[in-house]
């Protein structure tokens, strides 16, 4: 199982990549193998040929199981996630370039033009800037990803959590997308939101489908 595990967060990483989502040394992905401890990509590796014997395996200590692998510089903010959510199981913390624009402006990803993107990621929530690797954003992050599935960094990136590793990247994706029209519904201004009672079938429908 482990070794499977790993082999899907690599493939994952690649994909990200090849897609864009992510630059050759940035980003990190995460994936729980059991109640107590996950595989995460490592630091400073790339991320275009990443391969699972690369990957570290940290329990929810947060102890490295693996100690000749250097761990994501954001293996704090994944532990601390894992320990604040039970439900999540998959991590992908990336650079997309629309999302990022929205990591670095006063301006929101708006989340009510396409059902995919309400259903997907709800209310994204944004966490305010602290340094990369560092407690402060451990602990910030953590907190925002509570409430919410997608996570908007100031001035650093965004962050999925998912019960699966396809449900995760899936977000990233899907936020992307949604940055990316927000961008184009700014530009053109004539835009039509989905309405309060559609939003609500879709949280109503989303809520069933758990």
């Amino acid at each position: 199982m482990e070794e499977n595990i790993k082999q899907d967060v690599a493939y994952f990483m690649r994909r990200l990549y090849r897609k864009g989502l992510t630059t050759s040394l940035g980003g990190n992905i995460s994936c729980k193998i059991d109640n107590d401890k996950f595989a995460i990509t490592p630091s400073q590796t790339d991320k275009g040929r990443m391969k699972a014997d690369e990957l570290g395996i940290v329990n929810l200590k947060g102890e490295n199981l693996t100690p000749k692998v250097k761990l994501s510089m954001e293996t704090k903010m994944h532990l601390y996630i894992y320990q604040k959510r039970t439900d999540v199981k998959a991590i992908v913390h990336a650079h997309p370039p629309f999302s990022s624009f929205f990591a670095a402006s006063e301006k929101q990803i708006n989340c009510k033009l396409l059902g995919e993107a309400r259903a997907l990621l709800g209310e994204p929530a944004y966490a305010k800037y602290a340094l990369m690797g560092s407690e402060e954003l451990a602990q910030i992050v953590s907190d925002s990803a509570i409430s919410s599935n997608l996570i908007i960094l100031k001035n650093h990136g965004i962050l999925t959590v998912g019960d699966s590793l396809i449900t995760a990247l899936d977000r990233i994706e899907v936020a992307e997308v949604a940055a990316r029209l927000s961008v184009l519904c700014n530009i053109h201004g004539n835009i039509q939101e989905l309405s309060s009672v559609q939003l609500a079938e879709i949280d109503a429908l989303m809520n069933v489908s758990k």
